[in-house]
């Protein structure tokens, strides 16, 4: 891969349990114990050790979901509202790049003292109407086209939280903010 873009893991998630199950107005189910994580340790063509996908076959290309801090934040403003990134649910929390043009592409992520993490994107990590009850009213539909890419980790490795470097074919810069 021949572009590298520094980026920040700002948040891990590896929850053992599906927690937006039913309705939302009923609210999410407990977690079973702590779900954010300084570290995560992934398995080729597994997912994330201890997440509830992981191994899942009817998440296949589907392992972990990789999201963008910047989009979050595009998503807040009309809204009003801080999104709490740990309430989309999704794996790996970035700052400092396009994680949207991701989809159908090669990448990996590089922490400091481990080796890269492959990955591949696959298909966009769509909203849920659970957004609305969990992030704010209208996050669902404001989330569209920003809610992440999943993928599929290629090779076993690390995650941790702090800085890493985003290797990938092609430039992922950040969108220009609307004016």
């Amino acid at each position: 891969m021949r572009v590298e873009t520094p980026v920040e893991v700002v948040l891990l998630l590896a929850s053992p349990r599906h927690r937006y199950e039913g309705r939302p107005a009923d609210g999410a189910l407990p977690a079973d114990g702590p779900e954010l994580r300084d570290r995560i340790e992934l398995r080729a063509g597994l997912g994330i050790v201890g997440d509830r996908y992981f191994a899942a076959r009817a998440h296949v290309h589907a392992t972990v979901t990789v999201i963008g801090v910047e989009g979050l934040e595009e998503v807040g403003r009309p809204l009003g509202a801080a999104v709490d990134p740990a309430a989309t649910r999704r794996n790996v929390v970035l700052r400092g790049a396009d994680v949207e043009a991701l989809r159908g592409e090669p990448f990996s992520l590089q922490v400091p003292g481990e080796e890269p993490v492959l990955f591949r994107g696959y298909r966009p990590a769509n909203p849920c109407a659970w957004m609305d009850h969990e992030v704010a009213p209208g996050a669902f539909r404001a989330m569209r086209g920003r809610g992440g890419v999943r993928c599929d980790p290629e090779s076993d490795g690390v995650l941790t939280l702090g800085p890493a470097v985003l290797r990938t074919t092609r430039p992922v810069p950040l969108p220009a903010p609307p004016r």
